[in-house]
């Protein structure tokens, strides 16, 4: 392509979707996507052991560790190892969470109404038509409408994983539009969470909690420093949320979104920007991989899978997953670039969108924390977590096709991209010109 001798920072009047992203914000979605990816690559690995584990001759040692309680019991803090993983470690999860969120709202793509546009408007519609379409489906088969939620989370690390395992080159402004939906994904979970499954409430432990994060923001306004002071008031907040009847995940968000993302004079990077390098690898490594193992192990059987097609409940997760997320993610970006009078990116066309919403049809993580928190019977959950494997894997092997058929386009992309001839560590087309698109997004 012929390239023209532009400033990065000039502006288009109409905004072109997914053209090249701006430096600064490549490089955060490089670093926060190489950690997941690596993540998503374990969180496969973890999965797999547990579907392994659970349908071997030493599943009830699966099912033993799973089971087991420790903890303080005096403190209301007996939990079971699966439980552990899920009320505990994801909080960690979910914290890392909030400081994606507080950067794309503070200096990533939601920080205007004009750049969060389209993909608040994607995610919204890639939550709000799967839970429609679980909903349609279980009240037609006369089941429970409890499960709404369940297929509306993207999981992007195991979609990342997806696009490794299939060595696709996606543009970097595709990666990032698909890391800003799972952010606002995350956001919906866990207002979901937090709104429709909490628990009988105590309102003295909430009260606890509450004063926790008002001086964990008093703290950071004060410009405090120091591990000690932050890491015994997060346990402690964490605890007295659990006690209160939230779900102890919401917590981990609320301290995300309460630390600071923009340094001060003199500062090499901010709190928040520290927890995450410093959490995010433990986070997509550690945590959620855990949860994976011991939240993933469903027996599966040939009547197992049956009732994955013929219950009500579980095929509306499928149905919701496979069908609600491509169509919403897909209609809502079109209609919002044409709301918006935004022109596509000519080097790319809408069957890639297509491509990239069937990928987020990838409901993993979140998508089990809230099957098991909407139905707590063992036996419901267990044809639930087996719908959200079925539909994900479903979902994962459309988006290997679709992708995989464009790859060569994407890897040319992906490659004017990476090109850097004079070895500054700054891809040449943000120094030389811009590939058609590359300056909108200033």
């Amino acid at each position: 392509m012929p390239r023209r001798s532009v400033p990065v920072t000039q502006a288009h009047p109409r905004k072109v979707v997914f053209g090249l992203l701006p430096w600064p914000e490549r490089q955060a979605v490089t670093e926060a996507l190489r950690t997941e990816t690596v993540g998503g690559l374990v969180l496969l690995a973890a999965a797999v052991v547990a579907l392994v584990w659970a349908n071997s001759p030493w599943s009830a040692a699966y099912e033993s560790i799973r089971d087991f309680h420790f903890g303080i019991p005096a403190l209301g803090l007996d939990l079971s190892v699966g439980h552990w993983t899920a009320d505990g470690l994801l909080a960690i999860f979910f914290l890392v969470a909030g400081i994606e969120l507080k950067r794309e709202l503070v200096v990533g793509e939601l920080r205007t109404p004009a750049t969060a546009a389209l993909p608040v408007v994607a995610a919204l519609c890639g939550m709000a038509v799967p839970a429609a379409l679980y909903t349609l489906t279980a009240a037609a088969g006369g089941g429970s409408l409890d499960g709404w939620a369940v297929p509306m989370a993207t999981d992007i690390a195991f979609a990342l994983a997806v696009l490794a395992v299939i060595s696709t080159h996606l543009p970097s402004a595709l990666r990032a539009f698909l890391l800003t939906l799972a952010v606002v994904d995350d956001l919906g979970a866990i207002l979901i969470i937090a709104i429709f499954f909490t628990s009988d409430l105590d309102f003295r432990a909430l009260g606890g909690a509450v004063a926790g994060l008002v001086l964990f923001s008093v703290l950071q306004r004060l410009r405090v420093r120091g591990w000690w002071w932050y890491v015994p008031l997060g346990v402690a907040t964490w605890a007295l949320t659990y006690n209160s009847g939230v779900h102890a995940t919401v917590a981990g968000v609320a301290m995300g979104l309460l630390l600071r993302t923009t340094r001060d004079k003199g500062e090499a990077a901010s709190p928040g920007a520290r927890v995450s390098h410093l959490l995010h690898p433990v986070s997509a490594g550690v945590v959620v991989p855990l949860f994976a193992l011991f939240a993933a192990g469903v027996t599966v059987s040939g009547d197992a899978l049956t009732r994955v097609f013929t219950d009500p409940e579980p095929l509306g997760v499928v149905i919701g997953l496979v069908v609600g997320k491509i169509l919403g993610i897909f209609l809502g970006t079109y209609l919002a670039a044409r709301f918006t009078r935004a022109q596509l990116n000519p080097e790319l066309a809408w069957a890639d969108v297509f491509g990239l919403a069937t990928l987020a049809g990838i409901g993993f993580t979140v998508a089990l924390l809230i099957g098991e928190l909407a139905f707590p019977d063992p036996a419901t959950a267990e044809h639930i977590k087996a719908a959200v494997l079925v539909g994900s894997l479903i979902a994962a092997a459309l988006a290997a096709v679709l992708l995989r058929r464009r790859n060569r386009l994407y890897k040319r992309l992906y490659d004017e991209e990476e090109r850097d001839d004079d070895a500054d560590g700054i891809p040449d087309i943000y120094q030389t010109g811009s590939r058609t698109g590359a300056a909108n997004e200033g």
